[in-house]
């Protein structure tokens, strides 16, 4: 997790063309987004993830998203994810092996996540709080390491504001959509 603090940013990759998803993921981070985690709702999302390891090699930073159940963490991380996000509070993923960032909205939730051994917090879905409310999460939780999370608007689309998202749905043929992605992204950061 200590590279994701660093880089401040997780590209999103989500999209229903696999090898797609991996040309954005390989593009993200040869654009210098050092930290990409794949949707398990991206068709043959295991695949995307195997693959980019291959190509990306051990120390990549590739989570697997939308994990719901044990089930999915643990088919990700054999599939080669090093970190995973829930986008809900998940029991079951202590001892996963890997780090794990649990979904909240409410301080309820962010106990329990707490509770859980997440190794941090995602405010999901974040344009519900927005900057403000993630400030107002922070003084009750001052330990609290939170990581804003939101889908970014579709490829073609001016990135939004900063604190906002940054990624491409799915990349076009020559994975332009990501690079511009990326460089629009590291910009924001």
């Amino acid at each position: 997790m200590e590279s994701l603090r660093a880089h401040r940013l997780l590209a999103l990759v989500r999209g229903k063309d696999p090898a797609a998803a991996l040309r954005t993921v390989t593009t993200l981070a040869e654009e210098g987004i050092a930290a990409v985690e794949v949707s398990l709702t991206t068709t043959d999302a295991l695949t995307v993830i195997e693959r980019a390891r291959a190509e990306m090699g051990p120390d990549a930073l590739i989570g697997a998203g939308t994990v719901r159940t044990p089930a999915d963490a643990a088919r990700a991380v054999d599939a080669g994810a090093s970190c995973l996000v829930t986008p809900a509070v998940v029991d079951g993923l202590a001892g996963i092996g890997v780090p794990v960032l649990m979904g909240v909205l409410t301080p309820t939730e962010i106990e329990r996540a707490l509770a859980l051994g997440g190794a941090a917090i995602k405010i999901f879905p974040a344009s519900l709080g927005g900057p403000d409310y993630l400030s107002a999460l922070r003084s009750p939780f001052p330990d609290g390491r939170f990581v804003h999370v939101d889908i970014a608007p579709a490829p073609g689309s001016p990135p939004r504001a900063p604190g906002s998202p940054c990624s491409p749905r799915t990349a076009g043929p020559s994975g332009s959509t990501a690079a511009r992605t990326a460089r629009a992204c590291r910009g924001m950061t």
